[in-house]
């Protein structure tokens, strides 16, 4: 491992946990030639997930792509780094438990929005709006309509 900062070889692990549930190790190192501090990430290598997109094509499943659209659709909104990177964790894990090689894109596009309505409905219907690809203002009310229903449930 190269430091990032330095680029020399040598370093030592300051402290080292689990992460994402048990699916991958967080290791703070120190260089021993700088003395700078940073964090690594050590995960299970699988076989790569291939997403079937609905226009035919594949890709491979690319969970920094997943956390920007979360992250855009979570801006300006009280949802943490950390929630993102749960989310994401969440949705592979199930993923990998429950596909093997490939993965239709709405499966992965219909469980972001269960995860995402759990953890901030804001962000849920802007994910929706995109995802979806609303029209009009008719759309936004027809996805809304079932929260409401529910949070006066909840209320009553």
């Amino acid at each position: 491992m190269r430091c990032p900062f330095c680029r020399a070889e040598d370093d030592k692990v300051v402290d080292s946990r689990a992460g994402d549930d048990g699916a991958s190790i967080r290791r703070r190192r120190e260089c021993l030639a700088c003395k700078r501090r940073y964090t690594t990430y050590e995960r299970i290598e699988r076989q790569a997930l291939i997403v079937l997109k609905k226009e035919g094509g594949r890709e491979p499943f690319d969970r920094d792509k997943i956390k920007r659209g979360l992250a855009r659709a979570c801006w300006k909104r009280p949802v943490a780094a950390e929630d993102i990177e749960s989310v994401v964790s969440d949705l592979e894990a199930a993923l990998y438990g429950e596909y093997e090689g490939e993965v239709p894109s709405p499966v992965i596009g219909e469980r972001l929005m269960e995860l995402l309505r759990e953890l901030d409905q804001v962000a849920y219907v802007r994910f929706a709006s995109v995802y979806r690809e609303f029209k009009d203002v008719r759309d936004f009310v027809e996805e809304l309509e079932p929260i409401l229903a529910e949070a006066e449930r909840e209320q009553g």
